[in-house]
């Protein structure tokens, strides 16, 4: 009785122990990478596992590089791993830099991975250089009319620059301002549309590529449109301008045409009530008699009158001006 039980236990036991064993050991790796003839021992596996590193993350890439030809450490491979790089990816990159035979070291795409580009769309870039179009770039010739141009600016990938160096915004934002500039010194906006590849090859000549992650290879102007009349509307801005200054100034000076009217009105109205007074004083002092007083009280009267009188003789006219629609003869 006692001696299957034993037996059942050391099966249970030799079970459990044999899943943790390949649980913790990754042995189908191993024959596959011994398959593969990439010379990986069980011991870096489990160390692996023991540093918290996927094994199949470093195999696998490492018989990439292996069948490619590339000599490649676990080491390296597992170190970039650590560093939170894109192991997988840096493998291609080599793979992609050696079959377009051009040298690329493993420290320099580690390098370009870890500074957060991609490194393998820079190796391709490197060998099929990119085609960056522009949008459409306004520049206003001497003789005031807009010119739109698009251009299309070949780039290939510089390695040497990619950390650290500029990307395509900056590539774009320079070639915009070579155009503004190119077009902006050029005397008539005939000039460009005759000679479009005047702009392509002055901006060439500027060096943009300096300090950016690109070499610039060729700038060729797609398309050159005339825009608006900059020059004319400038013009009519300010001859706009002029006229509400000249505007402002005239309504100055009627106000204060009209202010030194009223202030003569009412220097005329304080010189008008000084009269009695005046009258009074000669009065009194024997100057002036009654008679004449009278006398100039009835010219007054007079004048108010016939004032009077015109009035009403002025507002006839104007309604016998406008007639009567009766009697309109036909």
């Amino acid at each position: 009785m006692n001696g299957p039980v034993t037996v059942v236990v050391f099966l249970g036991i030799l079970i459990i122990f044999l899943a943790l064993f390949f649980s913790f050991v990754p042995v189908g790796l191993w024959i596959s990478a011994l398959a593969a003839n990439v010379k990986v021992s069980i011991f870096n596996l489990v160390g692996m596992r023991l540093r918290r590193v996927t094994p199949k993350r470093i195999v696998f890439p490492l018989i990439k590089a292996t069948k490619a030809g590339l000599e490649v450490s676990v080491n390296q491979l597992e170190a970039h791993y650590l560093a939170g790089g894109n192991v997988d990816q840096v493998v291609d990159a080599l793979i992609a830099a050696h079959r377009a035979d051009f040298k690329l070291p493993f420290e320099r795409a580690a390098a370009i991975d870890l500074a957060g580009r991609d490194v393998l769309e820079a190796v391709k870039m490197s060998v099929n250089p990119k085609v960056i179009e522009t949008p459409n770039v306004s520049g206003v010739a001497k003789d005031g009319i807009e010119l739109l141009a698009k251009a299309r600016v070949t780039v290939r990938a510089n390695l040497e620059r990619l950390i650290g160096g500029a990307g395509e915004a900056t590539v774009l934002a320079r070639v915009g301002e070579g155009i503004v500039t190119t077009v902006g010194t050029s005397v008539s906006h005939k000039e460009v549309l005759e000679n479009p590849d005047a702009i392509s090859k002055t901006v060439l000549a500027k060096g943009l590529d300096a300090g950016t992650a690109f070499e610039i290879l060729s700038i060729d102007i797609a398309d050159v449109d005339v825009g608006r009349n900059i020059g004319a509307q400038l013009q009519t801005l300010q001859a706009e301008a002029d006229k509400n200054i000249a505007q402002a100034k005239a309504e100055e000076r009627r106000a204060m045409a009209v202010a030194r009217e009223q202030e003569m009105r009412a220097a005329v109205v304080e010189a008008e009530a000084e009269v009695p007074r005046a009258m009074a004083q000669a009065l009194r002092e024997g100057k002036l008699g009654v008679m004449d007083y009278y006398d100039m009280q009835n010219i007054i009267s007079d004048t108010k009158m016939r004032e009077s009188i015109s009035k009403v003789g002025k507002k006839k006219d104007q309604k016998g001006s406008y007639g009567n629609p009766s009697d309109v003869k036909e």
